[in-house]
């Protein structure tokens, strides 16, 4: 996997089991993972970024 890897919203949603609606709730309350805004308006997430925002999530 190229460390430049992009996610779309649907991936994301897709691997945690939620809905569009919920993700950009999380994002308008700044609880989810940082965001790149392309010229043409649709939203990717670097995959680095993404499992460090995982991360950020485990308790204990």
């Amino acid at each position: 996997m190229s460390a430049r890897r992009r996610l779309s919203i649907a991936d994301v949603c897709a691997d945690l089991e939620i809905s569009r609606s919920t993700f950009y709730d999380w994002r308008a309350k700044g609880k989810g993972p940082r965001c790149l805004k392309l010229p043409n308006g649709e939203i990717r997430i670097r995959l680095s970024d993404y499992e460090r925002w995982l991360e950020s999530l485990e308790e204990g």
